[in-house]
């Protein structure tokens, strides 16, 4: 095993997390939004406090004391919101230990499939990453003035 993988640690979130979730959110290459355009979607600090105290939970990745990643989902939606790692430690394991962690969560609640949203370009890292982990694409979903995202889904 990657000597890397063997030092990451996953962690529920805390309130006091959330800020981070906001840097690293707005810290990515691909799919980048800035605060701005997450705001305009209504996903601020308060909005996601308010999930983590009712139906969604988030996760954090960590190397040492540096949090890299996070994993946010929803049981009422039974919806991956996203997954973001930071640029300088992709391919190092965590992405795929947020997806274990989350999708866990999600079985242990009893539900038997899943589903997420990434770009429609299958030269995408995401979306690679999710057909190799076993996601299976469904179709485009158009959300109004947003090109379309491919939706996945993913069967216990």
């Amino acid at each position: 095993m990657d000597e890397n993988r063997e030092q990451l640690r996953i962690r529920t979130a805390q309130r006091e997390d959330i800020e981070t979730l906001f840097e690293i959110r707005t810290g990515v290459v691909e799919n980048y939004q800035s605060r701005e355009e997450i705001a305009e979607l209504g996903i601020t600090p308060d909005s996601v406090a308010t999930m983590l105290e009712t139906d969604c939970c988030a996760w954090i990745a960590q190397l040492e004391e540096r949090v890299i990643g996070f994993s946010i989902a929803s049981a009422t939606e039974r919806t991956i919101f996203g997954i973001f790692v930071r640029p300088d430690f992709e391919g190092r394991g965590a992405g795929r230990a947020l997806m274990e962690v989350t999708e866990r969560w999600f079985w242990d609640q009893g539900m038997d499939e899943i589903w997420l949203l990434t770009g429609n370009d299958p030269t995408l890292r995401a979306y690679g990453f999710h057909l190799h982990l076993g996601w299976v694409p469904v179709g485009v979903e158009q959300d109004g003035e947003l090109p379309g995202e491919m939706k996945f889904i993913k069967k216990r």
